[in-house]
């Protein structure tokens, strides 16, 4: 298989050896070949290997990601793009994304995490939108693995160290442990910002003749092959990967920010991406396959910062903080007098062609020559063979008779309170900046971080949710529960949803389990977003989550955004006054499969998760945030993992004043620890003065939505008749401490 231009550039022969160390099958190779007209030489080989990959193509995805819905009155852009937009009204919009950096990120903790962040903001400013909040979700392997301090505390200081540097405030997350993570941790990032609605810029290269420009840092031989890394699954070999991992620096993304936005404010783009996932190869072919154009590369103008780079790897460096962008011929000086303002190279590497091939010299010979539609249309689309596990039935199986009830309960809240996924989370988000840019209202520690809009009344809600374990039970149910609980955080600060983004983190697509898990998962996310009424306006997919055969649980994270119409009624989840009564929204049953209790108290993962009736998840959210609205509310919590006496707790313990008590009377026929512990869905726990009491009633009717006045804020105890009486101020002790405690 030798290219009579191999010997060029230090290409070595593509060999079948080669072609599989690429990660392309032999029918990939084949298709290849029959694409081309001829065999590839090994840079062509390396662009294929890369815009192949499934991080780049969703070769096993694609087929089930068309089911979700992703129209709405309010849906600018949809999936497709860099990021999402959403229309928010008076002339502006928010463009917002999650990404997946979980591979690197388990190599090399720090700069995984942080090249994660770099690159999702990239994704945001390129679409014209200033971003001013950041969330991630992070999964780590059990508290007690003597990795999982290193590997926190690396991707913790990497989030917290490039999203401080640049500017942008980190408003919230989730940190969640489980054994199934021991051999891959999840990072998750999320960035939203701000628009005008009429200056939305696109990824797309048109015009033929325009000139294609690269800006920003120098191109180095750090994360080449990152893309096709992200597409392997993992093995005993993955310490050696370091080499694939990026390095970012955000005082450089900071000045590429500025620069791009100051471009925007001219008439000199066309079009420009972000050089992320495969680096230059995938910029510009993208872009050229949205334009319905060719485009042309001399590798040799492009800025390096090392020695001898062959052209294979200038096209295949995912090195940080670069953009493409197409600019109307007779603009390129402008746009360098932009860029050297901020000390930052723009050079002209090319231009736009009306061939639709991709073509790529060196020294004027030519390296590459692929149709664009052949890295952009062509990749394989696989419909994998799906099955459902052999254990599934057995996983579903709980038989309550058989588990004891703890005798003491006070206990049992309290063990709860102080493990790792339901204990503060302090420790971590004290390490970010959340109030950068003064925007900020509700902080981390809340069901959704609130941001202000300058200049209107209005505020943004944004959260990330998922639970794993009940995907791993049922990931139909799952899937549905995942977007229905981060729709349900928005409603607790009084938000109506917008839009989301999801990064959906599974196992081999190889292997058939993970197969019918996804393709569940899915089924699940687009009935709840059907019901609730939330288009998916971005998002990503990140297979190959295994080491060694063994795939993590199943996890969709979604990312959510919703429009809060005054700011200033906004309510948090902790309780705010003695002789306030506490009231249920919706109904609690015994619930306990899948749930934080069984897994901690009795170490189970068994049993099928909360059913969900959809119609009374979207009563229960309205209801809650027309109470907040019409300023009815003191405060407002979601019931999720831990159950109802665990919300309770937090209402009493979270807040940034002393803790406040409260007495409970919940005396439902069901037993004691179902009654605390159920993680029965579409409840909410809310806070009201006396004297709105009967307004709530009244809402609540309007809603068909079951209410029960359950109590009163007061006092110095956490009481919940007949069943526990504990002291709150040894409660938030044991919760402030939870965490720090086992990683110290």
């Amino acid at each position: 298989m030798r290219d009579e231009k191999a010997a060029q550039f230090n290409q070595p022969l593509v060999t079948p050896e080669v072609v599989a160390s690429h990660g392309l099958t032999p029918e990939e190779y084949r298709k290849i070949v029959k694409l081309l007209g001829r065999e590839p030489n090994h840079t062509e080989l390396g662009v294929f290997s890369v815009m192949w990959s499934e991080h780049c193509s969703y070769k096993s995805s694609r087929h089930y990601l068309k089911r979700l819905p992703t129209e709405g009155p309010h849906v600018l852009q949809g999936p497709g793009e860099n990021a999402g937009v959403v229309d928010i009204g008076d002339g502006l919009a928010v463009a917002f994304k999650m990404e997946s950096h979980n591979h690197p990120s388990f190599i090399e903790p720090y700069q995984g995490a942080a090249t994660g962040v770099g690159g999702i903001l990239r994704d945001v400013f390129t679409m014209g939108a200033r971003p001013i909040a950041s969330l991630n979700s992070l999964r780590f392997g059990s508290i007690d693995h003597p990795r999982t301090r290193y590997l926190l505390s690396g991707v913790v200081a990497g989030i917290g160290g490039y999203g401080n540097c640049i500017g942008v405030p980190t408003v919230g997350g989730e940190v969640y442990f489980d054994e199934c993570y021991d051999a891959n941790i999840l990072v998750n990032a999320f960035t939203l910002g701000i628009a005008k609605k009429k200056r939305i810029f696109t990824g797309v290269a048109r015009g033929v003749g325009n000139p294609v420009i690269y800006v920003g840092s120098k191109t180095g031989r750090d994360g080449i092959h990152g893309a096709t890394m992200a597409s392997e699954s993992f093995s005993e070999e993955k310490e050696q990967r370091r080499p694939t991992v990026q390095v970012g620096d955000p005082f450089t993304e900071k000045l590429l920010l500025e620069a791009c936005l100051e471009l925007m404010e001219t008439d000199c783009i066309i079009g420009i991406q972000d050089m992320g996932a495969a680096g230059l190869t995938s910029s510009s072919s993208e872009m050229a396959g949205r334009g319905g154009t060719g485009v042309e590369l001399d590798l040799s103008r492009v800025p390096l910062r090392e020695q001898s780079m062959t052209p294979y790897e200038i096209l295949l460096s995912e090195s940080q903080e670069r953009m493409l962008l197409v600019a109307k011929q007779g603009t390129e000086d402008e746009v360098k007098r932009i860029f050297d303002k901020w000390d930052l190279d723009a050079v002209v590497i090319g231009r736009v062609t009306d061939d639709r091939q991709f073509r790529a010299f060196f020294d004027g010979v030519e390296v590459a020559c692929i149709p664009i539609s052949a890295l952009t249309k062509e990749a394989p689309v696989y419909q994998r063979p799906v099955e459902r596990p052999k254990l599934q039935d057995q996983l579903e199986q709980l038989d309550l008779s058989n588990i004891a009830e703890p005798t003491d309960l006070g206990s049992t809240v309290k063990l709860l309170l102080g493990s790792p996924n339901i204990a503060s989370k302090e420790w971590v988000y004290r390490q970010y900046d959340h109030f950068v840019r003064s925007n900020t209202v509700v902080a981390p520690g809340a069901d959704a971080a609130v941001i202000r809009l300058k200049g209107t009344e209005k505020g943004l809600a944004l959260t990330v949710d998922g639970n794993s374990r009940y995907c791993y039970l049922d990931p139909y149910v799952g899937g549905a529960l995942a977007v229905a609980e981060a729709a349900r955080n928005l409603s607790c600060v009084g938000a109506r949803p917008l839009g989301l983004t999801d990064c959906l983190n599974f196992g081999s697509p190889e292997n058939p389990e993970v197969m019918w898990q996804f393709s569940q998962v899915i089924e699940g996310m687009r009935d709840a977003c059907i019901a609730l009424k939330v288009p998916v306006v971005s998002g990503n997919v990140s297979f190959y989550n295994e080491t060694d055969g063994v795939p993590i649980y199943p996890t969709p994270t979604v990312g959510m955004v919703g429009l809060v119409a005054e700011v200033a009624k906004v309510v948090t989840p902790w309780f705010k006054a003695a002789g306030d009564v506490v009231v249920l929204l919706g109904r609690t049953r015994e619930e306990l499969g899948g749930s934080e209790y069984l897994k901690i108290v009795h170490g189970l993962v068994k049993g099928t998760p909360p059913w969900i009736d959809l119609r009374l998840e979207q009563a229960v959210q309205s209801c809650c945030v027309a109470a907040i609205e019409k300023g009815i509310l003191r405060s407002a919590h979601d019931i999720s993992d831990g159950g109802i006496a665990i919300a309770l707790a937090e209402c009493c313990i979270s807040g940034p004043e002393k803790p406040l008590g409260v007495r409970i009377d919940m005396r439902e026929m069901i037993r004691g620890d179902a009654l605390l512990f159920s993680e029965s869905q579409s409840r909410i726990v809310v806070s009201v003065a006396e004297e709105n009491l009967e307004q709530l009633r009244e809402v609540a009717a309007e809603h068909h939505v079951p209410m029960q006045v359950i109590g009163a804020v007061g006092g110095t105890s956490f009481v919940i008749q007949p069943l526990l009486r504990l002291p709150v101020d040894e409660l938030r002790a044991t919760w402030s401490a939870g965490l720090t405690s086992r990683i110290k």
